[in-house]
Parts: C-alpha cells; sequence; structure tokens
C-alpha cells in the first residue's frame, strides 16, 4: 500500500511553526542592550562640554526609550530634549551642566526595541563635574621591606596611583641613613637615583611621610616606612653577653650556667631588668620568641619591635624575693639577613638583692603603765615569743577594766636598707584579735617619729621602728591575745610581705 502524500495545508503550519523557533534563537543569541554611552564613568573639568547619549544593539523603540529614560543631577531630575540617529539616542538638557555635581544615567529593563524584546537588566551610568579629592596611593616599591640589595647603585622606585610632584617627593621621602639623589617622576611612577652608592652590609630605613601631596593637592594621609639593606651577609648572630640593668642605671654581666660549672647570678633585685647583646642586629620578635623563663612571671620585652643589637626584657610581676629562677636562650635568633643564631644560652639567677627584702616583723613593745611609760614599765616581745605572760591588770597607772585607756604600741621591723614602712599599708593590715574578747584595741595614729619612748627597745635600735596610737580596753577575761599584721605588708619602696606575721601571748 503506498504511502499518501501529505497536503499542503499541513506544510504551511510547519513552516511557520520553524520559522518562529528559528526566530527565537536568533533573538536569545543577539540580547537586547546599551551597547554605548556618554560621555562614559568618570570625572569631567568642562560641563558644557559634555555629550549624553545611548547607542543600542537593536532598533529601539523610540518612544518607549524616551518615556523610561531618566537622568538626575545630584539626585533631582533633569529636563530634556531627545534627538535620534538611528540607534543613537541623544539628551539634551534644557539647562547647562553644572560643576560640582554628581550625574546619574538610568534605563529601567522595561525599555524594549521594536520587536518587543526588553533589556535584559536596568541600565545605570554615573559620572561627575567634581574635581578629584582622592588621596594618592602607595602602591608597590623596591626594594621590598627587609630586601637585601647587592647593587651599590641600585634606584629606589615607588608606584603610587597618582603622580606625585618632584618638589612633594624632596621634601617628604627620606632615607636613614641620610643619602642624597634625584628623583624622576612620571604618571605614579617615581624613581630616587642615589648620588653615591649605598654602603654595604648597611641597612637604610626609608620612610614616607603622611604629608606627602599628589598632582591634584591631597595628602597621602598615612606614614610609610620600609627597610633594606646593601650587600649579602652569611654570618649568623652571636650572643655577646647578658648583663642585670638595676633601676638606677648600674649595670651586672651575668654568668653562664653550663654542663661542666654550675654558676648561680646573686643580687636580683625586684625592679631589675635583663638586657642580651648580640654580635649584629637581630629581630627583638625573635629574641623574645627564643627566650624562655623557668620559676618567674612572664618576660616582657622593652625594646621596641625591629632590629636591634642589644634587646631589654622585664618581668611583668617582680620576682619573690629569695627565689630561684632561670632564664634560658634558644637557637633561632635571626638578623636582617634572615641568619639564625645556633647553641643555647642558660642564666641561673637568684633574686636575693638586699634591697627587695620586704618588710619582717622582729617584735613589738607596749607600757604596762600608760600614766608612766618609762622604759622600765615596757614590755617588749619577740615573735618568737609564743604565749608569753601579757601582765596587763587593773589599776590607777596600768590598764582599768572596761575603761578605754590611751597608749601605744611599738612595732619593729627588718626591712631593706633606708627603707620606712607604708603607713598606710600598717594601718591597714595591722589589728589585734583575742580568744575571749581578752581586750580591744582601736589604732588611730601611726608614728615613725617623735615616739612616746625616746629610746628604742635594747638590743633593736637596727631595726625599723613604728609606733601605733590608740585606744586599748582591758576586761576582765584571760585568754589569748594575737598582735597580726596581714599579708601584703609594704614598704615605701613598694617591696611586700606576702606572709601573715603574728605575735601570741597569754594574759
Amino acid at each position: 500500500m503506498k504511502n499518501k502524500i501529505p497536503s499542503r495545508a499541513w506544510i504551511l503550519p510547519l513552516l511557520f511553526i520553524s520559522a518562529q523557533i528559528s526566530s527565537c534563537d536568533i533573538l536569545r543569541l543577539s540580547p537586547f542592550e546599551v551597547s554605548k554611552w556618554g560621555p562614559g564613568s568618570g570625572r569631567y573639568d568642562e560641563p558644557g562640554a559634555i555629550s549624553i547619549f545611548m547607542e543600542f544593539s537593536h532598533e529601539p523603540d523610540k518612544a518607549g526609550i524616551e518615556k523610561n529614560f531618566s537622568m538626575l543631577e545630584d539626585g533631582y531630575k533633569v529636563k530634556g530634549l531627545f534627538q535620534w540617529e538611528g540607534k543613537k539616542m541623544i539628551f539634551l538638557p534644557l539647562s547647562p551642566l553644572e560643576k560640582n555635581r554628581d550625574y546619574t544615567v538610568e534605563l529601567p529593563a522595561d525599555a524594549s526595541d521594536t520587536n518587543g524584546l526588553s533589556l535584559d537588566r536596568a541600565f545605570e551610568g554615573r559620572f561627575s563635574t567634581r574635581p578629584d579629592d582622592t588621596r594618592p596611593r602607595l602602591i608597590d616599591f623596591f626594594p621590598e621591606m627587609d630586601a637585601v640589595v647587592d647593587d651599590q647603585r641600585q634606584p629606589v622606585s615607588l608606584t603610587f596611583s597618582q603622580e606625585i610632584p618632584l618638589s612633594s617627593l624632596h621634601d617628604y621621602v627620606s632615607f636613614s641613613p641620610s643619602m642624597g639623589g634625584a628623583w624622576d617622576s612620571h604618571g605614579g611612577e617615581a624613581v630616587f637615583y642615589p648620588f653615591e652608592p649605598w654602603d654595604f652590609g648597611k641597612r637604610y630605613e626609608m620612610r614616607i611621610q603622611a604629608s606627602l601631596r599628589g598632582n591634584n593637592g591631597k595628602t597621602l594621609g598615612r606614614e610609610y616606612a620600609s627597610v633594606f639593606s646593601i650587600g649579602t651577609d652569611t654570618e649568623k648572630p652571636l650572643l655577646v653577653g647578658a648583663w642585670r640593668i638595676t633601676e638606677y642605671g648600674d649595670e651586672v654581666k651575668l654568668i653562664e650556667d653550663n654542663i661542666n660549672e654550675f654558676f648561680e647570678n646573686s643580687g636580683w633585685e625586684r625592679n631589675d631588668s635583663i638586657r642580651f647583646d648580640f654580635s649584629k642586629k637581630v629581630d627583638t620578635l625573635s629574641v623574645k620568641n627564643c627566650l624562655n623563663a623557668v620559676g618567674a612571671s612572664m618576660l616582657l620585652m622593652e625594646t621596641a619591635p625591629g632590629f636591634s643589637e642589644e634587646v631589654v626584657f622585664s618581668f611583668e610581676t617582680a620576682p619573690t624575693y629569695k627565689s630561684r629562677f632561670s632564664m634560658t636562650l634558644k637557637n633561632g635568633v635571626k638578623d636582617i639577613y634572615g641568619n639564625e643564631s645556633a647553641g643555647q644560652h642558660a642564666f641561673k639567677i637568684y633574686a636575693d638583692g638586699i634591697n627587695s627584702k620586704p618588710p619582717a616583723l622582729i617584735g613589738m613593745r607596749i607600757p604596762m603603765a600608760p600614766g608612766n611609760s618609762s622604759d622600765q614599765q615596757a614590755a617588749a616581745y619577740g615573735t618568737d615569743s609564743l604565749f608569753a605572760d601579757l601582765p596587763i591588770m587593773d589599776g590607777s597607772d596600768k590598764y582599768p577594766y572596761t575603761v578605754e585607756t590611751e597608749t601605744w604600741i611599738e612595732l619593729y621591723f627588718d626591712t631593706a636598707p633606708d627603707t620606712q614602712i607604708n603607713i598606710f599599708s600598717l594601718m591597714e593590715l595591722f589589728h589585734v584579735n583575742t580568744s575571749n574578747n581578752v581586750i580591744t584595741f582601736s589604732p588611730r595614729n601611726v608614728k615613725t617619729a617623735d615616739f612616746s619612748s625616746p629610746a628604742p627597745h635594747s638590743g633593736w635600735e637596727a631595726y625599723c621602728r613604728v609606733e601605733v596610737q590608740g585606744g586599748l580596753t582591758n576586761s576582765i577575761n584571760s585568754g589569748i591575745v594575737y598582735f597580726e599584721i596581714s599579708s601584703g605588708l609594704t614598704d615605701c619602696n613598694g617591696n611586700r610581705n606576702t606572709d601573715t606575721m603574728r605575735i601570741s601571748l597569754l594574759k
């Protein structure tokens, strides 16, 4: 049986559908868009010379374009007329454009060509008639930070975001050690040519001040600095020595501890610091990373980060009096060329500096007859007088019961040489406790001179003497009396006792 030939009535719709599919494919491959616009993004000094236009990729729907197009001046709509040159639309503002204005041209995605194909996305263009107010920026420089350069005639180059006047480069770029030279500036590139060779083996610092100005008069706004060295160096840095530095600037060389011979450096004071001297300039932060202290608080680096032949450290908290600690400097200290030290150095320290001795209670003295305060009527007790008799008895010239009697208590302290007790610390921490309400004592005043008893207690003349004046009330009860100074007592140099000091007596 033969196949039937399809009628022409079926063939024509098929051809129409095929043509539609082909047309859609073409449209998808060629979107409708703004192919060019003017004046383009940027800053323009002459508003009267600006031409505002849009060119389209397809034949535009001119009425729709004019309806949807808008232009804004500092946010306000600009009125104007339209002129067409083929696919190019020209916008002619009714009022001239002005200086010191920001402009925006916009066309929403609803705009379409003559076939109804709309923009893929809304169009927005911006330009300005304001002067350039951007600061210059340093983009790049050579030699790089910490670079080592073999050429002693090496020029220094700086790359900025805009051209820098020669006068500004001469005034605001400097080298340390000082180096004379000539600048060349073109575009954003500035090059310094030294008049003399850079010194071999020397480290130079280049500093660019924040006041450096670009061609538009705007300053850099921040300071830049870089360092570079001339010549190659493979010598490892060595530790020359370590020194104990007193608060008065005195220097005491520290002796290393080693495997064959133990050595302990004594005399360390609470405010001392330590200085490490090296054979060449080293990275101070690498010294900090290689240094370790055992038996003491954290080490604080006093030397600024950078490169130096001397690096100084102190302790966050002063070492405890008569404590022992050690400091170890491991290998790995780096110089400016990246050479690292080898070997390890250890120092053992004994913190027994005489000026760091905290105050210690030696004893006390109290009159037994306040109305007759001669030495013979005063009883003295040392810290070893455990539960000695305290003969406070009732009497007209002694301590009558239940009546507050004005009296004084002398305290004797072993302190650092020529050091007085901090009387405010003593007033806060001194108190009298009892086991059975035996007595009460209310301190009112502390004296370090003009004592009630002119002569100190025999045998305690060398100690620091303090008198606490106050009122003592006697009771008929018997029991233990504790004369106590809580932990934390300090002297006038800041030395601090960390123990509670006590004299225990028996009434």
